[in-house]
């Protein structure tokens, strides 16, 4: 059985530049501190990575997964699904992006997690609270740290 988790936060930066550093994967374990390394495996042919496996802190251990990232939306929607997991059999999730007013944008993020291992109900919901809300909190650090890009493409 798998649940669904739904945060949504709003940034200081524009949907292009939040979109560019959620895509920026070998950035992530300088800025999500649950990711401890990131390997990306494969890439398409205009050199986005689609196939990553992470190595992150979850549940007092480490656990390694992988995910497929589809770009069919972009920028405006970010979409994975698992491949491979040891402790999760499902983690898949998408990133919606929209514009929220002068430079902002909000984001949606939905996350279905299910666990190889079964824990009490409670848990799980504060886990995926956690991943959820850790990953937007982080996420909007880096992009208001970083500042708006000097020039928006046209």
């Amino acid at each position: 059985m798998h649940d669904e988790v739904t945060e949504r936060m709003v940034i200081g930066g524009t949907p292009e530049h939040c979109f560019a550093v959620l895509t920026d994967f070998e950035s992530y374990p300088q800025w999500a501190a649950d990711i401890k390394a990131v390997d990306v495996a494969q890439r398409d042919e205009q050199g986005r990575a689609t196939r990553v496996t992470f190595r992150a802190a979850a549940f007092g251990r480490s656990t390694s997964y992988t995910l497929l990232y589809d770009y069919s939306g972009a920028p405006g929607e970010l979409t994975w699904v698992q491949v491979d997991g040891d402790l999760t059999r499902r983690l898949d999730g998408t990133y919606i992006l929209e514009p929220a007013g002068e430079g902002a944008t909000e984001i949606r993020y939905d996350l279905v997690v299910e666990l190889k291992v079964p824990l009490p109900g409670f848990v799980k919901r504060r886990a995926e609270g956690r991943i959820t809300g850790t990953a937007l909190r982080e996420l909007k650090a880096r992009v208001e740290a970083a500042g708006r890009p000097l020039a928006e493409p046209h």
